[in-house]
Parts: C-alpha cells; sequence; structure tokens
C-alpha cells in the first residue's frame, strides 16, 4: 500500500463501501429528489460523480439525459451497470477517484453527487474536479448528510471513537450551507439550498445500528477495529442506540439530508 496517506485512506474506503449495496433502496427516492432538484433536461451531459449503486446516474438516463458515472469501488461499480442494464438505459459507469476525475475540462452540462464526494478526504480538490469538468453556465448539485442531524451525528460518534487521519475533512461539514457556501466560493452563482427526508423502515434502533454494522463503510471499519475490545464496542453501540431512538418512530427512521444547487460561472 502506498506511504501516502490519503491514497491509504482511499483503499480502506474502497474496501469498506463495497458492502454499501443492500442500502440501496433507502437511497433510490432520494436520488429522483436530487435530479428533480437539478433541473436537468433530456440530452444534456451529466456527470454522477461517487455514484454507488447508480441510483442517481439511472434515474438521470431515465429522465433523458446523457450519462457518465464513477465511483472509487470496483464492486458498486459492477452493481450499478447491472441496474442501468435492467432499467433498459445506458450510462458510461468508471471506476475513479473524485479527487481526480478522467474527464476533460468543461465536459458536462450537470455534475450531480448524492452523499458520495462528500467522502471525498480533500474539499478542496474534489469540489475543483466538479467544477473544472463542468462548462461555464452548467449546474452543479448534490445531496449531504448535515451535521446536527441523525446520520450527521452518527459520523461525528465514529469519528469520536476512530478519528479520521490529519488533514481528512469530517464529511458532514458538507451539509452546513455556510461551508457549502465557503467551499463553492465565487466559482458560482445562483446558489440555493433545499431539504428532504430520507425514510428508513425498521423494527427497532437496534436492527438499524446492525444495519449499518454490516453495510455502512465507516461504522463497518469502526466496529471492526473494536472487536478486540468488546467494552468500547458496547460503549459505542449503546451510545448509538441511544441518539438513533430520538428518531425513531412507527417502525420508521427519518434521516434529513440537505440539497444544494448553483451555477458555475
Amino acid at each position: 500500500m502506498s506511504n501516502d496517506p490519503n491514497a491509504q485512506f482511499k483503499a480502506v474506503q474502497r474496501e469498506a463501501w463495497a458492502l454499501f449495496i443492500p442500502l440501496e433502496a433507502v437511497t433510490t427516492a432520494p436520488a429522483a429528489e436530487l435530479v428533480r432538484h437539478s433541473r436537468l433536461r433530456p440530452q444534456q451531459a451529466v456527470l454522477d460523480v461517487a455514484c454507488g449503486t447508480g441510483v442517481v446516474a439511472v434515474t438521470a438516463a431515465r429522465a433523458g439525459a446523457r450519462v457518465r458515472a464513477l465511483d472509487l469501488s470496483p464492486v458498486l461499480i459492477e452493481h450499478a451497470k447491472k441496474n442501468a442494464a435492467l432499467a433498459g438505459v445506458e450510462v458510461d459507469f468508471t471506476e475513479g477517484d473524485a479527487e481526480a476525475l478522467p474527464y476533460a475540462e468543461a465536459s458536462f452540462d450537470v455534475v450531480l453527487s448524492q452523499f458520495g464526494h462528500m467522502f471525498a478526504p480533500r474539499p478542496d480538490v474534489a469540489i475543483a474536479e466538479m467544477l473544472r469538468v463542468l462548462k461555464p453556465g452548467g449546474t452543479i448539485a448534490f445531496s449531504t448528510w448535515p451535521p446536527e442531524h441523525l446520520v450527521g451525528q452518527m459520523f461525528a460518534l465514529v469519528g469520536k471513537h476512530v478519528p479520521p487521519p490529519p488533514g481528512v475533512a469530517p464529511p458532514p461539514q458538507w451539509g452546513d450551507p455556510n461551508v457549502v457556501r465557503q467551499r463553492l466560493g465565487e466559482a458560482v452563482t445562483d446558489l440555493f439550498f433545499d431539504r428532504g427526508v430520507m425514510t428508513f423502515p425498521v423494527l427497532s434502533p437496534q436492527h438499524y445500528r446492525r444495519s449499518v454494522e454490516e453495510t455502512l463503510g465507516p461504522v463497518v471499519k469502526l466496529v471492526a477495529s473494536l472487536q478486540n475490545d468488546p467494552p468500547k464496542l458496547a460503549a459505542f453501540r449503546a451510545e448509538l442506540d441511544a441518539f438513533v431512538g430520538r428518531y425513531f418512530d412507527a417502525n420508521t427512521l427519518r434521516q434529513q439530508f440537505l440539497m444544494t444547487r448553483a451555477t458555475k460561472r
């Protein structure tokens, strides 16, 4: 493995996020919300960054866009290709890094990301790449997890037990409109925010915790790291169950997210 800490971080991410596929169902409706939020039009050239299982890419393609998409995980890319084939749409899927997009400058009318680019270790590099491949006058739109709600708090809890490597920004910062404004800066105009809610059907907070322990990359890695320290693992699980319980009602968890849209100058 490379001695570069960012490369090492990405190698861990690539392995951990390969387990994400079972969560695809709950990300499908928010994918449609993001596509609608982006206001993309048929025949536009669209890029889905950190596309996961392809739910945004396939949704955009079904809306008539010409779509390319990439993700760090080859496992997720293969699953995304199956999703596109089953839906009967063409999407050009590529294994790749959000911090080094393999596309020419000003290649796309619309650049999207759903809960994806926010996990790149260097936000300035990721957003610079997304804007580089976007045409002037084009649209950038993404969904992210706010730090004050369920998923953002869960990532903060994970970070408390296993701090990220030096220089890696906490992903939920992307869910703070003030941070988004600062990161997009003068490169964009017409910045607009909206909110959405992802509903997660589940029998109990403990069922949710088991689900994310098996599928959500950072939680998977944390639990694996604590297997030889049962008291710490039990403490993490108890804390997670407690705050998840605050969002649990009628066999449903409500997970609020932020949507951003802006126009490149």
